[in-house]
């Protein structure tokens, strides 16, 4: 269903993010302004004491400083109630008062259909479920019984039988005073060619219901008894209330079970799905005998964020893994992938747990392996890279498989991972020559022999400095700058609330600081605000003021000049902002390039450049000279940076 232009806006606007978030958690009120709609309490998504989740009721928005969740009333209402969009839609409209949009008349026409459709699929399933228990049924039931299949977990499935009869179910529900059109349009029964009575299609079979997400039966599967059978397992055929790669057996349940903090796991059938429940596992569905497609994978995203797909250790079982991973890639988002469990040789689930019990499933899946890992097995399994040309036949096609990634945070962070397994692989090699010559790790060779490494310091080793990567070093000395002088000037963080809370950080300790500032609330009294950081930082802060560069800071060294500790803050703020711009236009036209730059390609970059250069000349308007202390720093920071001192000189 569509909604109309500027509906969500006004259901957002009706609704009161901290109404909608007290409902799970408790305010701190020592932190919060009700007044102003800035209330803090203990994040419901993570586990934890402290107040770090913060809801501003004028913006609509929510985020947590220890787990990094975010978002609306809407993504608050479908994380914690785990609904669907339009779920959580229709739940804060009727809150709000609002009036959902009225279906068109043929869609009304439609759904009427449906619920008939819907309602002859329940008569269906109550039928076979009596038929189980007939003398008809007694080899499926002895089937079932060979399986382990408890009453209970029949009932709670509502598994049935299809005797082995033409007209078995139509005469039932026509007896019933059910249209034939309606039981065939259910995909129950089916015309035959030459246009008389329609006949079953389900016949000989053990019945299992289809139930979407809300609950209603749209399909069934059966399990043929007859081993010569022409297939062994027939789904319902595609009907108004079935479409076979939009579905997923065991969904509603799935989606609550995954919801009160289960593994979403992927199985192969229904007995899969019925015996991982069984034990234990309530968050199992199975994509109902086909390779998953996108919608599915979609749905299933919807549930959990990394879902767990079980496979066959075999060739079989692995050629489908990197099915799905090519079907995947170009769909991640951050917090959106898949892991793998891979099931020893000719075992399903099922098997498993039989042979095992539930303990060897658990260890598997807490064994469950990331997609890059199956990536980087099914270019390297089997091959020898022995020659350079091998070496740059396998860079190609990994950078072609990672560049299916649409979002550039994860395609980098794939190529980092990629990096680091193709240096084990090759690395390693080299570290082994090295080794059998009898020179340690870190030995380079210069053209005519193997040197070996100089050690670093102790202090080098420890130093902000040798913590840091490449361009990183510049954006950690100004974020330690910056940080310092909030935790000497605290009665500033009000101020730049804003910016401390987007601005990215690259230090976990600089993390530590940052959510220590902001939990601070109004600051009336700058030096119990001062004790209070000491307090919750502790070592975070001591190692962020034994920094040499942060120790000759002129706003940190003048604890009484707040104007200037403000213009510096703000100066830092801004040349980050800039540096960080400048890189992401570069990062950008770098991926439009289509081998040599043009000259609107060279336009942006030079652009980039100069907004750069100007936010660190003057990084405000209207700042006045900060006398020979700023002048100082500045040339300190310079020349620190201009130095490169982080990287070892040779001689």
């Amino acid at each position: 269903m569509s909604l109309p232009p500027g509906f969500l806006d006004e259901l957002r606007n009706r609704t009161s993010l901290a109404q909608v978030v007290g409902r799970k958690v408790m305010w701190d009120m020592r932190k919060s302004n009700q007044g102003k709609g800035d209330m803090w309490a203990p994040c419901p998504f993570h586990q934890e004491k402290s107040a770090s989740f913060h809801v501003d009721d004028r913006k609509g928005f929510y985020y947590c400083f220890g787990c990094h969740a975010k978002g609306d009333a809407l993504t608050f209402v479908r994380e914690t109630e785990n609904m669907g969009f339009m779920e959580a839609v229709e739940l804060l409209a009727r809150e709000a008062g609002m009036q959902m949009p009225a279906r068109d008349p043929r869609a009304t026409e439609k759904a009427d259909r449906r619920s008939q459709l819907a309602e002859v699929m329940e008569q269906a399933v109550r039928h076979y479920r009596l038929q189980l228990g007939t003398a008809a049924g007694s080899a499926a039931r002895d089937y079932l019984d060979r399986r382990r299949l408890s009453e209970d977990a029949r009932a709670r499935f509502e598994i049935g039988f299809a005797p082995d009869a033409r007209q078995g179910l139509f005469n039932h529900l026509t007896g019933k005073g059910i249209a034939a059109d309606l039981i065939v349009e259910a995909g129950l029964a089916a015309r035959p060619d030459d246009g008389g009575a329609p006949f079953d299609r389900f016949r000989g079979r053990i019945i299992y219901p289809i139930r979407d997400a809300r609950g209603r039966c749209i399909g069934l599967g059966g399990r043929a008894m007859d081993a010569n059978a022409r297939a062994k397992y027939l789904n319902s055929p595609e009907t108004e209330l079935f479409d076979k790669g939009r579905s997923l057996y065991n969904h509603g349940p799935a989606r609550e079970a995954a919801g009160k903090g289960q593994p979403l796991i992927v199985a192969e059938g229904y007995m899969d799905v019925i015996a991982l429940v069984e034990a234990g596992f309530g968050g199992a569905v199975a994509p109902l005998g086909t390779a998953i497609t996108e919608d599915q994978l979609r749905m299933l995203w919807r549930i959990a964020p990394e879902p767990v797909v079980t496979l066959d250790g075999d060739k079989a079982g692995l050629r489908a893994a990197m099915r799905l991973v090519d079907l995947a890639l170009p769909l991640l988002e951050a917090g959106q992938s898949l892991r793998f469990c891979i099931l020893p040789q000719d075992m399903d689930p099922d098997d498993l747990i039989r042979a095992q019990g539930p303990g060897a499933m658990q260890r598997l899946l807490d064994q469950a392996q990331p997609m890059v890992s199956l990536l980087w097995q099914r270019e390297t399994e089997g091959q020898v890279f022995d020659s350079p040309e091998r070496k740059a036949a396998l860079d190609k096609r990994l950078r072609e498989v990672i560049g299916q990634i649409r979002d550039r945070s994860i395609r980098e962070h794939y190529g980092q991972e990629i990096n680091r397994l193709r240096w084990e692989l090759f690395g390693n090699r080299r570290k082994s020559a090295r080794s059998e010559q009898g020179f340690p790790p870190g030995s380079r060779f210069n053209g005519r022999r193997w040197i070996a490494p100089a050690l670093p310091l102790a202090s080098t080793r420890s130093s902000l400095l040798a913590a840091a990567q490449g361009a990183q070093v510049e954006d950690m000395l100004r974020e330690a700058i910056v940080l310092a002088t909030l935790c000497v000037h605290p009665q500033l963080v009000a101020q730049f609330e804003g910016p401390l809370e987007l601005v990215e950080l690259h230090d976990p300790d600089h993390e530590a600081l940052r959510h220590t500032l902001l939990s601070l609330g109004p600051v009336t009294d700058p030096a119990k605000a001062r004790q209070k950081i000491r307090e919750d930082a502790g070592p975070a802060l001591e190692k962020l003021m034994a920094l040499g560069h942060v120790q000759i800071a002129p706003p940190v060294r003048n604890t009484g000049d707040t104007d200037l500790a403000r213009m510096c803050v703000a100066e830092e703020f801004a040349k980050l902002e800039a540096r960080r711009g400048a890189q992401r236009e570069i990062s950008d036209a770098v991926e439009d390039m289509d081998g040599l730059a043009d000259e609107g390609l060279t336009w942006r970059l030079s652009q980039a450049a100069q907004a750069r250069h100007c936010a660190e000349r003057s990084a405000l308007n209207d700042a006045t000279d900060l006398g020979e202390d700023r002048a100082a720093l500045s040339r300190h920071l310079q020349s620190l940076i201009d130095g490169q001192i982080w990287v070892k000189k040779t001689r």
